[in-house]
């Protein structure tokens, strides 16, 4: 009897499990561009114009490998809309009378496909190095479940970067060398481009039409769209990007979108490329002698260790976890993170870096727009769907525990041990972002006051029940602590003036 083999936008891989478990000569490959999964938020134009071209580019190798593939075009007129309505379709098509789907890594497409009218099997996503039991495993009595020693058994587990039982270099984290402020006259060359081909030009034109109204720009659009390119992208940072990484990768500075970093991560996420391929490729790297340990390593960290992690903790933690709010922060997002007027140049700088590019590497995300939602109180469902809207790699698994978890302390101290909230100091040690601001980031009070000072108080002051006992914020408060009662004061009012602003939709 005949199935429908289900493959969806970011599992575009032909080791795909539900591939492997599927018949060419009776099953048919299902995919379909569908109007509910682009706009479910509203995702980034460069976002959907990556899935949508990739998905046709794969289902075309599908084809030419043997599968008969039923694909659904967006402006296709019987398009029924979603996932679950043209799984119906084609089964009423075809005779088929059940449904081979690989997990989806979100619990919302979950939840739709276990309750679909048609018999749906999900199998696991072997795609990732560390499954859900063996997660799970890992997580089992432990009081606190910290991202570094999940690392070291998965470096462990792959093998990478080890020399016998020992870490390569005598010790696991090189992250204290990573922290380097980049010189104005940085060489950096920045991820491959990638000109669309005929394909990609006629979704673009799609796209521009139905998504119109996104945030965002749509062209230039240069991603890669194809297995072959992203492993010629996976090159193109090896040779010329990984062995400044490490040094850098925290570094931000306005002409550089990209500095060193991969920007591969869009590519690993939707399926064409896999981590263990990548991360053997930096380690190769490694031993070569083309790139140094700390750059090597602090990419490998953050694959099969922060990405796996992160992955293991969302499914850990069930459907619920995205809607976390132990903060009981509910203020509205600014018109700033939609491209609205701000005296912030850091925040105009990464909003602006990320509608052209639908991309801000991981300190923009968490020390800039991140920080500044979570002392400004910003509503962290807000924030989770503004991340998962922009950014071309985000999907739920791992968008929502980097920022429920890491960047909004929404999940209550799951992931980090403490709340990533910082002062202007912070931005401009790491920066050129304060030179030419409307801001003075020396300035801690008063008219001009960059506003990360005066809220980053503000936010410690009225969670002090919660964070003051953390022995790792325990000298911020102490700081507190011995400031002159009037200087709180004022600190306390300027920052409250700025939520007020904010409130009343004004510019700050």
């Amino acid at each position: 009897m005949s199935r429908l083999i289900l493959v969806l936008g970011d599992q575009l891989s032909e080791k795909l499990s539900a591939l492997r478990e599927g018949d060419r000569t009776t099953d048919t490959v299902v995919m379909a561009e569908v109007k509910d999964e682009a706009t479910y938020v509203r995702h980034h134009p460069k976002k959907i114009a990556l899935i949508f071209s990739a998905m046709r580019k794969f289902a075309s190798v599908l084809e030419d490998d043997g599968w008969l593939v039923a694909y659904t075009q967006l402006d296709d007129t019987e398009n029924a809309g979603s996932i679950v309505g043209e799984l119906l379709r084609r089964a009423e098509q075809t005779g088929a009378a059940e449904v081979i789907c690989t997990e989806p890594g979100e619990w919302r497409l979950i939840n739709k496909l276990t309750h679909a009218p048609i018999k749906t099997t999900l199998l696991p996503d072997d795609r990732f190095i560390a499954s859900h039991g063996e997660f799970e495993a890992w997580a089992d009595g432990r009081k606190a479940l910290r991202m570094e020693y999940f690392y070291r058994d998965m470096r462990r587990k792959t093998g990478l970067l080890m020399e016998g039982d020992e870490p390569a270099g005598g010790q696991w984290n090189f992250d204290h060398d990573n922290r380097k402020r980049a010189p104005a006259d940085i060489d950096a060359k920045g991820p491959l481009r990638f000109e669309p081909d005929n394909i990609t030009g006629d979704v673009l034109a799609l796209v521009e039409t139905q998504f119109d109204t996104h945030f965002g720009e749509l062209r230039p659009f240069w991603f890669a769209t194809t297995r072959a390119q992203a492993l010629e992208a996976l090159d193109h940072f090896i040779k010329h990007s990984l062995p400044g990484f490490g040094d850098y990768q925290d570094a931000m500075l306005h002409d550089e979108a990209f500095l060193f970093h991969a920007i591969i991560s869009p590519y690993l996420n939707i399926g064409l490329l896999g981590p263990l391929e990548v991360c053997q490729a930096a380690e190769k790297a490694y031993t070569d002698g083309i790139a140094p340990i700390n750059a090597v390593e602090g990419f490998i960290r953050q694959i099969i260790g922060w990405r796996e992690y992160v992955r293991g903790i969302y499914f850990l933690e069930g459907p619920e976890y995205a809607k976390r709010n132990v903060l009981k922060q509910t203020r509205d997002l600014p018109a700033m993170y939609w491209g609205g007027e701000t005296g912030m140049a850091c925040m105009k700088a990464a909003v602006s870096q990320t509608a052209q590019h639908a991309y801000a590497h991981h300190i923009q995300r968490l020390m800039v727009t991140g920080n500044f939602a979570l002392i400004a109180g910003i509503d962290p469902a807000q924030v989770s769907d503004w991340y998962l809207e922009v950014y071309a790699d985000a999907f739920e698994w791992v968008e929502a525990p980097n920022v429920v978890g890491m960047s909004q302390f929404a999940d209550g101290g799951v992931i980090a041990s403490k709340p990533y909230v910082s002062s202007g100091a912070y931005i401009n040690r790491m920066s050129d972002y304060c030179k030419g601001c409307a801001y003075k980031v020396s300035q801690k009070t008063g008219e001009g006051a960059c506003p990360f000072n005066t809220l980053y108080w503000h936010f410690l002051d009225r969670h002090r029940d919660r964070f003051s006992g953390n022995p790792r914020m325990g000298n911020m408060y102490r700081t507190w602590e011995r400031m002159d009662e009037d200087k709180r004061k004022t600190v306390l009012q300027d920052a409250e003036a700025v939520l007020a602003k904010l409130d009343a939709g004004e510019v700050v």
